[in-house]
């Protein structure tokens, strides 16, 4: 047998391997695309907060605010969970996979936990009032269900969530810095990871 079609054999059973044990259909344009959403909510937010002129100090509401906020954070969600399910379905059709499989059963079954705990505690902390935490929160217990997902899926993701945590650590070190941080975390780590996502998987799927 030729080297090259040695190498050939070899590189066929590892990508079968791949997909039979690893979820590789998820689309880096989505990490991209979350990335925006999040620096766009995060500039309304920072207008919400901050740029307040005269008209709004006389009809100012501090529970309108929160209502405001609480609204743009469902709509990135929105957006970003859309992107994303569109974007990886349309990827694993090029490629002639199915979405719905084990791996990525698997991939879904271990974020789920600490992504929901998350969501339930950050709620706790937005219905009592404690709104300095809750940014941390978001960045600790979504790194979490990264790390726990990335090992059903691209060896980044788990880096990914890494990031997310110790960001999300050194923002309950530093209070008043929310915003930043969550901008910061969910979406120029998000635009980067996924940029690297698509020059590294996606353009190299692409031209094979």
């Amino acid at each position: 047998m030729e080297e090259k079609d040695l190498y050939s054999e070899i590189s066929s059973i590892r990508n079968l391997m791949e997909r039979s044990t690893r979820f590789i259909s998820l689309s880096g344009l989505s990490g991209v695309m979350a990335g925006v959403y999040a620096l766009i909510g995060a500039g309304i937010a920072y207008k919400l907060i901050y740029l307040k002129n005269d008209t709004d100090l006389l009809t100012y509401s501090y529970q309108t605010d929160i209502i405001r906020l609480f609204l743009v954070a469902i709509l990135v969600l929105i957006f970003s969970v859309g992107t994303g399910v569109w974007l990886t379905v349309r990827k694993a059709r090029r490629k002639g996979q199915s979405v719905w499989n084990q791996s990525s059963q698997s991939f879904l079954k271990s974020g789920a936990l600490p992504l929901v705990t998350g969501g339930c505690f950050v709620l706790l902390l937005f219905m009592q009032g404690r709104f300095g935490i809750i940014a941390p929160g978001c960045l600790i217990f979504y790194g979490l269900a990264l790390v726990s997902a990335g090992q059903h899926t691209y060896g980044d993701v788990k880096w990914l969530g890494l990031c997310e945590i110790a960001l999300g650590l050194l923002a309950t070190v530093l209070p008043g810095y929310g915003l930043l941080f969550w901008a910061f975390g969910f979406g120029v780590l998000h635009i980067v990871y996924g940029s690297a996502m698509h020059f590294k998987y996606d353009r190299e799927n692409n031209a094979n």
